[in-house]
């Protein structure tokens, strides 16, 4: 059966349940440690707007993790007591269940997608994950906005974030789309995200990158009142 990663979304709503998720970045590492048949994991913050600048979202944190199969990553994310702690103080949650398609690079020195042979003739999902390099933080960080903005606009994205583990220092994009086309026009035209990558390659701005694909399997929860695949168009 193919890997199946989990990538699940909390908004907290009020100040106690903020500042205990903002205290759970450090105290649920032991509890995810030893949740059953997980793999490579993550707890991640998240930044405002459209996720993809440099000031924290107090209110969204996400956990990512890596299961053997769709069957273990349904029932641990429901069940596992460290998730249902995190429910139980969020407003709303959501998880979407992805299988990788394509990956290439590491996070935190590990290669953590294996890739299945899927076909994405349909709705996909993409995340990049990079570690900034201090000396030129301040021209990525000044790139972001017309990113966001651009994003934030464009009708294709069902669903878009940023988030990290560490603010400023790790960025991890993730967004969702009807297909591979559209995808591509956004993330390879003259616009901000076109020449950021231009820089990125010519400066080598990354001390570390990894860049996945991902075949979209299901979700379970809401966000924002519904779930965000419902708002997937197929388009060319």
């Amino acid at each position: 059966m193919p890997q199946t990663v989990s990538l699940s979304f909390f908004r907290f709503d009020t100040a106690f349940s903020r500042a205990w998720a903002f205290a759970m970045m450090g105290l649920a590492r032991p509890a995810m440690a030893r949740v059953p048949g997980i793999g490579f994991w993550k707890l991640c913050g998240s930044g405002t707007g459209e996720g993809f600048t440099p000031l924290p979202n107090i209110s969204v944190y996400a956990i990512l993790a890596v299961w053997p199969d769709e069957d273990t990553a349904r029932a641990q994310t429901s069940d596992a007591a460290v998730y249902k702690r995190y429910q139980s103080k969020a407003g709303e949650h959501w998880t979407v269940f992805l299988t990788p398609s394509q990956a290439r690079g590491e996070w935190s020195g590990q290669a953590p997608f294996t890739v299945a042979d899927v076909e994405l003739d349909g709705p996909l999902a993409a995340l990049t994950r990079a570690t900034i390099k201090p000396s030129i933080m301040q021209r990525f960080w000044g790139r972001v906005p017309s990113i966001s903005k651009v994003i934030g606009s464009d009708p294709n994205v069902a669903f878009k974030i940023g988030i990290g583990e560490i603010p400023w220092f790790h960025q991890v994009t993730f967004s969702i789309w009807p297909n591979a086309a559209a995808m591509a026009r956004f993330a390879r035209g003259d616009g901000p995200h076109g020449q950021a990558i231009k820089a990125v390659r010519d400066g080598a701005w990354f001390k570390e990158e990894l860049y996945a694909r991902f075949a979209i399997v299901g979700d379970a929860g809401t966000w924002g009142g519904e779930s965000p695949l419902s708002k997937l168009q197929v388009q060319t």
